[in-house]
């Protein structure tokens, strides 16, 4: 998961960097930071604090922050600890002068890369892959940093984003099989950015340009009017992440060209149709991330949709808290019933995913314990059996309930009185057909190695 941003050209580059990551909490509470530079005395000056982005900055914070080139980052851990050396960005000091960087999916060959380089003498400050890349343009002989980088990528494997901050210039990397999303917009106010989704573009009065490609190196700097582009990779086929569609990605972003919201519905819509003899009084979502799909599923099946379940917006996302302690807490926190909208009634209860288990569980017992006279628990994915290595905190089949539990086995333990999931080919069916999206924690193909 995780968001990164980055901002050139601009004079309130490290506030707009801000405002994006607000509009990007979502995908991680853990820790945020912001890198800005490019200001007359060449320095990069790093703020970066445990929390949310309201909490750790605000204006004292950007009046140190100067400078028309920013870089920032919302945490959520897949690799390293929640030490504060853990957030980024990362800067350091090298040879040719001061970097920051900002990082956004997995390294699959981490642990290989990491012991090579202490083997080499190297000495990391942090427990984070991203780290790998900091030690690799730092020992590189070559004499430009865009040379430093393109060498460094072909020694790291999996799936990434990085923006990369000089003291002048500003580098954009995508993976070569574009499994996390990362987008260009022009900022109608001077300069450039660059973020994981489209949603901040409004938030900070940008427009659209395009995707960054699979595989391209964009290099900002203040000798062009426009980006350069290098395509380093363009051997691997487009592998986006369907997860992103599913849970991660904020509903009015748009994932390369096709939009989160109105494909949740159609996921919703795939769903109703494999469950044609369903008999319900109304249809109620999860919320959040299970709304649009629930309203897909109503308008396919024709059972009225109902917001059942009310929302605490001031507690954050469960399937990201780092602890099952804290996500069970949360759920109780979060989650609560209408009892007198759902007493006496059939419910079908629309979720995005199920991971652990845990969630479903509570959520069913909390309906049941309101009245309901049926839950029958619907879910807009696949079954989870495989874990991810590819930028999802699921590193164990031991956590995932479907890899070791029968669809029977898993309805009697949340205590449904019926479970069924979105079929690989539905979802397939709403996300599209043009494209062999990455569903690793669906089927297994682990295409990176």
């Amino acid at each position: 998961m995780c968001a990164v941003v980055g901002i050139f050209g601009n004079d309130d580059a490290s506030k707009l960097a801000g405002m994006a990551l607000f509009a990007m909490q979502h995908r991680g509470h853990e820790a945020c930071g912001i890198s800005a530079g490019g200001s007359d005395d060449k320095k990069i000056i790093t703020i970066k604090d445990r929390g949310f982005v309201r909490d750790v900055f605000a204006q004292k914070e950007f009046n140190i922050l100067k400078g028309n080139i920013a870089i920032g980052h919302n945490r959520y851990s897949t690799a390293g600890g929640d030490s504060i050396f853990d957030a980024q960005p990362i800067q350091a000091k090298y040879k040719l002068g001061e970097i920051s960087v900002v990082h956004n999916g997995n390294l699959v060959n981490k642990d290989k890369v990491r012991n090579r380089l202490i083997d080499e003498g190297s000495i990391f400050q942090t427990g984070m892959d991203t780290e790998n890349l900091i030690h690799l343009i730092a020992k590189s002989s070559q004499d430009k940093l865009r040379d430093r980088i393109t060498k460094s990528l072909t020694k790291l494997k999996g799936a990434y984003n990085f923006i990369i901050q000089s003291r002048s210039k500003l580098f954009v990397v995508r993976d070569p099989y574009g499994v996390r999303p990362l987008s260009i917009g022009k900022l109608k106010s001077g300069g450039w950015i660059i973020a994981s989704e489209t949603c901040c573009f409004d938030l900070v009065d940008a427009v659209f340009v395009r995707d960054v490609k699979p595989g391209e190196m964009l290099i900002f700097s203040k000798e062009f009017d426009e980006p350069e582009s290098i395509i380093l990779d363009d051997t691997k086929e487009f592998r986006p992440c369907a997860f992103e569609y599913i849970y991660f990605s904020r509903p009015d972003s748009d994932i390369d060209g096709k939009n989160v919201y109105t494909t949740r519905v159609d996921m919703g819509k795939a769903l109703a149709k494999q469950d044609k003899d369903l008999k319900a009084d109304m249809v109620i979502p999860v919320p959040d991330s299970g709304v649009p799909a629930a309203l897909g599923y109503a308008r396919q099946s024709g059972i009225p949709f109902e917001l059942g379940i009310i929302r605490n917006h001031y507690v954050g996302r469960t399937f990201i808290e780092p602890t099952q302690a804290m996500r069970n807490l949360k759920v109780k926190m979060k989650l609560s019933p209408i009892s007198s909208l759902i007493k006496g009634k059939r419910l079908v209860v629309i979720d995005d995913s199920v991971v652990r288990g845990t969630t479903s569980k509570r959520i069913v017992k909390m309906l049941k314990d309101a009245g309901a006279l049926e839950v029958h628990f619907r879910v807009a994915s696949p079954e989870i059996k495989y874990p991810c290595f590819y930028g999802i905190d699921t590193p164990t089949k031991e956590e995932l309930i479907s890899s070791n539990q029968s669809n029977e086995e898993v309805c009697k333990y949340i205590e449904a009185n019926s479970l069924e999931y979105l079929s690989i080919d539905g979802l397939k069916e709403a996300i599209g057909t043009n494209r062999n999206y990455s569903m690793v924690s669906f089927d297994g193909d682990y295409f990176i190695k």
